[in-house]
């Protein structure tokens, strides 16, 4: 039963806040400031930004479904008890914010919009200096050497080849 609440408060929680961030204000900033546009093809920018936003999308939801199969949702004030550090988590710390941050550049390629793209680039400041000033002292905290352990394996953000 655990399980399943966690999947439908992760559902509520990613409608309410990825939701906000990666879909409705990028909706509000094409209506907003739709120029100046990206220069590049109105094609080129729908094949790569369907392939961002999709790429995204399956990161997200990868790494949903990690939190949630832990019991736990990706909201800071219900996560897992465990550390999750399986699927994508054992490439990257973040995966999460990745995806999100795909989903959002995704759709600034899509509309070739530079508003749109410098909200991609805000978001992902903002969720560098969430993990940093947050996140990373907190599971630290929560989770001592193992965190430490899994922290010196996996980077931050994009996994090492």
């Amino acid at each position: 039963m655990r399980v399943s609440s966690a999947f439908l408060k992760t559902t509520c929680f990613t409608i309410l806040v990825p939701g906000t961030v990666a879909v409705g204000i990028p909706q509000l900033l094409t209506r907003w400031r739709p120029y100046p546009r990206l220069p590049i093809s109105e094609r080129t920018g729908r094949v790569l930004g369907t392939f961002s936003i999709v790429a995204g999308g399956v990161v997200y939801v990868h790494t949903a479904f990690r939190f949630g199969s832990k019991g736990g949702t990706p909201s800071p004030t219900d996560e897992p008890d465990d550390l999750v550090t399986g699927g994508l988590y054992a490439h990257s710390r973040n995966p999460m914010y990745v995806g999100v941050v795909l989903v959002i550049v995704g759709q600034a390629l899509r509309r070739r919009s530079t508003s749109i793209l410098w909200w991609a680039a805000g978001a992902w400041i903002g969720f560098h200096n969430r993990v940093i000033g947050y996140e990373e002292p907190h599971l630290a905290e929560k989770h001592g050497d193992a965190y430490e352990q899994y922290r010196e394996r996996v980077p931050r953000w994009i996994s090492r080849p």
